[in-house]
């Protein structure tokens, strides 16, 4: 009969499920949650891209690069020189979801031991 491992055993349960319960009573008593942590958006998909999808002939869907597609990149990059911040395409890292982006921020901005102060 099959077994769960030595390692299985000792995992710790996921740090997301244990707020899980939280999250729930907040929003019982009416605050609004958002969900960072399942990859799921909270605003409807755009009508033209739904459509794009659907004309699409791509026989497999495939990762972006791991940083972004550079011409997006590179786009971002014009914008926010328009807006006097001088960031080139290089220093600009396209994330698929809001934990990735803030585990990125807090890993560039802070060392262990550091505390955040969430209002």
């Amino acid at each position: 009969m099959p077994t769960v491992s030595r390692k299985g055993k000792a995992m710790p349960s996921s740090p997301i499920r244990k707020l899980v319960p939280f999250a729930e009573e907040a929003e019982r008593s009416g605050k609004k949650v958002f969900y960072l942590n399942i990859g799921q958006p909270d605003i409807h998909t755009p009508e033209v891209a739904q459509q794009a999808i659907k004309q699409a002939d791509i026989p497999v869907l495939a990762y972006s690069h791991s940083a972004g597609f550079a011409s997006l990149r590179s786009g971002l990059s014009r914008y926010y020189h328009g807006k006097n911040l001088p960031v080139s395409s290089e220093e600009i890292i396209v994330t698929t979801g809001g934990s990735e982006a803030l585990l990125f921020t807090f890993g560039s901005a802070m060392d262990e031991g550091d505390e955040v102060i969430i209002p």
